[in-house]
C-alpha cells in the first residue's frame, strides 16, 4: 500500500523561496540555503555528481550500509523505517531489504520537500515491496518532524551527510526536535562525512568536469525562473573552500564583475561588486567524538559506529535515551 501525505504545497515553497532570497541577498555577506539547488535540473545534476570519481561520499556510505545493513536490522528490530530527505531512496533499499529479511519491518515513511521526486519514489517502492506499507510525507525535515507517523520501533535514517548542511546551532535545534518526537529506545541512523585531507575534500566539491560548478549556478537559474530575476549565471564563478577552523567546506558563487541584479517578484535590486561572493552551501565534516557529544547533548546515545577502511565517512546508530 502506498500513500502520499502533503504538508507542503507550491504556495508554501514559493513563500519560503521569496523569504530566503530576500533575507539572503540583503544580508552581509550574502547567502542562500542549499535546498534551492534542487529543482528537476538540480536533482539531475546532483545525481551526476554522485557518480563522479572525485565525489566519494555517496559510494562510501553505500558500501558501509551494504556491509552493515544486516547488523542494523538485527540491533534495531525496526518496525518502521523513516527517511528524512529521502530523494530517490536508492541507498535505503539496502536497509529495507535487510529489515524485511529480519521479519520485523511493516512500514516505510520517506519525507522529502519535492513532491514529484517523492511521488516517483513511493510508486517505485510500492511496486518493489508489495507487502510493505509506504507513506510518503511531503515536508521539510526542519519544520515537519511532528507530522511523522507516531508508533514504536522506529528507526529514523538521515543519510548522505546532509546533517553537515546545518551549522552547529541548527544541528542542535534539529537533533533536539527529532529527539522530542521519538520515544525512548527508538533509533537514529546518521550518515556523516568525516574530516580528512583537503586534497580529498575540495575536489569532491570542485570536480574537473565542472558538474558541481553547474549545480552551484543552478540556484541562480531557479531564482530567475521562479522570481523573475535576471541573474547571468555565467557572470559568477564556482568556488569551493575548506575552512579549517570550522571544519567545513563552503561553496560560493563569486561575481566576475560589478553588476546589478533585479528580482522582479520581490521588487529588489541587488548589487554585486567584482569578487564579491554569495555563499550557497556549507558542508560540515565531523570527528566521531565530536558527533557523539552533539548527539548526547540532544538526548541520543551513540551505540554503534561504522566507517570505511580509509575513515572517510561514518554511519552512526544512536538511541533515544532519557536525559
Amino acid at each position: 500500500m502506498s500513500v502520499l501525505e502533503k504538508h507542503l504545497d507550491e504556495q508554501d515553497l514559493a513563500r519560503s523561496l521569496r523569504d530566503d532570497v530576500r533575507v539572503g541577498l540583503t544580508a552581509t555577506p550574502k547567502s542562500l540555503p542549499p535546498k534551492w539547488f534542487y529543482d528537476a535540473r538540480g536533482s539531475e545534476l546532483f545525481e551526476e555528481i554522485t557518480r563522479l570519481p572525485e565525489y566519494y561520499p555517496t559510494r562510501t556510505e553505500r558500501s558501509i550500509l551494504r556491509e552493515h545493513a544486516g547488523a542494523i536490522a538485527r540491533i534495531t528490530e525496526a518496525k518502521t523505517l523513516v527517511e528524512l530527505g529521502s530523494g530517490s531512496s536508492e541507498k535505503t533499499r539496502l536497509l529495507l531489504d535487510a529489515m524485511l529479511s529480519r521479519g520485523t519491518l511493516g512500514s516505510f515513511v520517506p519525507l522529502d520537500v519535492s513532491e514529484s521526486a517523492l511521488s516517483s519514489a513511493v510508486d517505485a517502492l510500492g511496486l518493489a515491496y508489495p507487502g510493505l506499507s509506504v507513506t510518503g510525507v511531503v515536508g521539510d525535515f526542519i519544520r515537519h518532524l511532528r507530522r511523522l507517523p507516531d508508533g514504536d520501533g522506529r528507526v529514523v535514517a538521515f543519510l548522505g551527510g546532509t546533517i553537515g548542511n546545518l551549522v552547529p546551532a541548527e544541528r542542535s535545534a534539529f537533533l533536539g526536535d527529532l529527539r522530542s518526537v521519538l520515544h525512548q529506545g527508538e533509533w537514529l541512523l546518521l550518515g556523516a562525512d568525516l574530516v580528512k585531507d583537503p586534497g580529498t575534500l575540495i575536489p569532491a566539491y570542485d570536480d574537473a568536469a565542472g558538474v558541481t560548478a553547474e549545480f552551484n549556478r543552478n540556484v541562480l537559474r531557479v531564482i530567475n525562473r521562479e522570481l523573475r530575476a535576471d541573474f547571468d549565471p555565467l557572470a559568477f564563478e564556482h568556488v569551493a573552500l575548506w575552512d579549517a577552523e570550522r571544519e567545513w567546506i563552503e561553496m560560493r558563487l563569486r561575481s566576475l564583475r560589478d553588476q546589478r541584479v533585479h528580482v522582479a517578484e520581490l521588487d529588489l535590486d541587488v548589487a554585486f561588486a567584482e569578487g564579491e561572493e554569495l555563499r550557497t552551501e556549507t558542508s560540515a565534516k565531523f570527528h566521531r567524538v565530536g558527533l557523539a557529544e552533539e548527539l548526547a547533548a540532544s538526548g541520543f546515545a551513540l551505540r554503534h559506529w561504522w566507517s570505511d577502511p580509509q575513515d572517510w565517512f561514518g554511519v552512526a546508530l544512536a538511541q533515544a535515551i532519557t536525559t
